[in-house]
């Protein structure tokens, strides 16, 4: 899955000066002093940290730049969360900033968050001096090897002539090829020590070479395969988006007339509204879009992962289909499923090229029939929709909240969201037609993420609606960055999710452990099973949001539900949290149960579709 130039809008390689002689050398400046003016001269515009010991340095001349706006934040896993935010919703490199020992342990969540769902991410860290490193000094730890298994690449600099080129290099691997997260470790005494600072620095980069021209030959026999298939499915991931690859994907999918089914992580890469899109697959997929990959006889996979959450038990999935496999990373071909047709290449030259190559079969009357597949799909999309009921005691459904919430937000609105229930009813009952859109924790599933990505995507884009979907778990873990956002100018906007439980967890526990709610009550008193200690919410949302510096609103009637959401569309100046009283007992459908078959997937509770025979000729 590679970041192009044209999708991110920033160039991974340094940039020059203007004009045609090199650029001139300032002489005398400290190691601190080439990280700041190597951010600037990258185009790092946002920089989310907090200082210590270590990386202080770094902060000094940072005061002094008028192209790096820093944000303090309460917690290093929020800068590196809101890093993650703003890079997943401008397409550029996002920066993240803490001092040594704990500062950098706390950076490690959101490192391997950005590892697994691909953002390019570029953290940068203080490390004690090098003289000290490897005696247990006063808030040692080696981030480097802590974090070598969750980034793209990592470096340790001791030295600060090596300052400016590893800056760039690092900007480089984060934003070409598949990309991800990279580790900056600066020992102080480096930060602190005299250098040259000249821009372009020399770099060097032996054996790294992505590959984003895919082989003709393998393009040829994927076109091949599509004219010829009888149920072929377009199974689009992230890599979709990260190549900017959507107009390509939808010339692509209407030249063939395939259906297509979007991942959680390529939500927006094809519009939810147009018909030949059959929702997205997965555990929590919907029926339609589970089904057709289960009954495929030929799966077109672009910049997607073969995710456990996807395919379900491995060697039961999709059994009929024959599988194409794009994507820009080697490594996830045949990782998971072997492929027929393994193509290497950027997302957008792969469908690029699949476009022409699908044309020419067309030009020789090679063009597939797929009437009768659309037949099954349609009768599918018409029996099993996506839907939910509202609760019979007149409380306030989640997912109606979530809905209503998507219907009555600004066009081209980013949404949020943390993990678990609410961000499955996210995915299913808001539309979204366009790409970065959508920003969630896919890979790691982390909670806590809502908040702070709402942040960093806001401060990346100023003049577009941020909402945060979060549920009252995640929201607890991560919500003191609300003060950074009142303090920062961040008017973000907080959906709380409230049905004071961890959701999800608990749906688990009704359906597999018997109801037994062991540790999954988050408002009521010290006995989980009283029901009278449920009315004791604690903490009160908006008593807390306030005293954070943002407007607190509150609703429990579905009767107020849309005179809530539009007050809270209309408040710009400030962040704006809701706390949506919900039903307790609402659970997410579709569903397939972990470590099962795609083809026990679940309607709606003990619901088992009836699809027919599912013959694979």
């Amino acid at each position: 899955m590679l970041m192009t130039e044209q999708a991110t809008g920033h160039h991974p390689q340094p940039r020059p000066r203007s004009g045609a002689t090199p650029a001139p050398t300032v002489e005398h400046v400290t190691g601190a002093q080439s990280l700041i003016r190597s951010l600037e001269e990258v185009g790092a515009d946002t920089v989310f940290g907090i200082p210590g010991g270590c990386i202080l340095p770094a902060y000094d001349p940072m005061m002094d730049s008028e192209k790096v706006r820093h944000i303090l934040v309460r917690h290093e896993q929020g800068a590196g969360h809101a890093a993650t935010g703003y890079a997943q919703a401008t397409g550029k490199v996002g920066v993240c900033m803490a001092t040594s020992g704990p500062g950098a342990t706390n950076l490690v969540t959101p490192i391997a968050d950005a590892h697994m769902d691909s953002v390019p991410l570029v953290a940068i860290t203080g490390q004690v001096a090098s003289k000290a490193i490897g005696t247990d000094a006063f808030q040692e730890a080696d981030i480097v090897g802590i974090t070598m298994p969750i980034t793209k690449h990592n470096f340790l600099v001791t030295k600060a002539d090596d300052i400016a080129k590893t800056i760039a290099e690092a900007f480089h691997i984060a934003s070409t090829g598949r990309p991800g997260p990279v580790l900056v470790d600066i020992a102080k005494d480096a930060l602190q020590a005299k250098t040259t600072f000249s821009w372009p620095p020399q770099t060097g980069l032996p054996g790294y070479r992505p590959v984003t021209k895919p082989h003709a030959k393998q393009i040829r026999e994927a076109a091949k395969l599509i004219t010829a298939a009888k149920r072929p499915v377009l199974y689009v991931g992230g890599g979709v988006i990260k190549s900017g690859a959507t107009a390509e994907l939808k010339v692509l999918a209407e030249l063939t007339g395939a259906p297509v089914t979007t991942t959680l992580m390529a939500l927006g890469a094809f519009p939810d509204s147009h018909p030949q899109h059959v929702g997205m697959p997965g555990m929590h997929g919907a029926v339609t879009a589970v089904t057709a990959l289960q009954k495929a006889d030929l799966i077109v996979a672009l910049g997607a992962r073969f995710d456990d959450r996807v395919t379900g038990k491995l060697d039961s999935f999709a059994p009929y289909a024959k599988i194409v496999h794009a994507d820009i990373d080697p490594a996830e071909i045949g990782k998971n499923r072997a492929a027929d047709v393994p193509i290497v290449g950027d997302a957008r030259e792969v469908i690029a090229d699949l476009v022409q190559a699908v044309q020419a079969e067309h030009t020789e009357g090679n063009k597939g029939d797929y009437s009768a597949w659309w037949s099954d799909l349609n009768r599918w999309r018409e029996t099993y929709p996506l839907g939910y009921d509202l609760p019979e005691d007149g409380s306030l459904s989640p997912q109606q909240v979530i809905q209503r919430i998507g219907r009555l937000a600004p066009e081209g609105t980013v949404f949020t969201a943390g993990v678990g229930q609410h961000q499955m009813w996210a995915a299913h009952f808001i539309d979204y037609e366009k790409p970065a859109t959508w920003l969630n924790s896919g890979g790691a599933g982390t909670m806590g993420y809502a908040v702070p990505a709402a942040m960093g995507a806001k401060a990346g884009l100023p003049d577009r609606t941020v909402w945060a979907i979060d549920g009252d778990g995640c929201f607890q873990m991560t919500n003191q960055e609300l003060t950074t956002c009142a303090l920062n100018n961040i008017p973000i906007k907080v959906a709380i999710i409230n049905n004071g439980a961890l959701g999800m967890v608990r749906q688990w526990q009704t359906l597999f452990y018997n109801q037994r709610y062991s540790n999954t009550v988050l408002h009521s008193g010290p006995d989980d099973v009283n029901p009278d200690a449920r009315g004791t919410r604690v903490p009160d949302f908006v008593k807390l949001s306030e005293a954070m510096g943002c407007v607190a609103l509150r609703c429990e009637d579905p009767a107020d539900l849309d005179k809530v959401i539009a007050e809270a569309n209309a408040i710009n100046d400030r962040p704006v949290v809701v706390d949506f009283i919900v039903h307790e007992d609402a659970q997410v459908w579709p569903m397939v149960a972990a470590g099962t078959s795609n083809d026990e997937v679940m309607a709606a509770r003990g619901v088992r579709p009836d699809f027919g025979d599912g013959e694979d000729d």
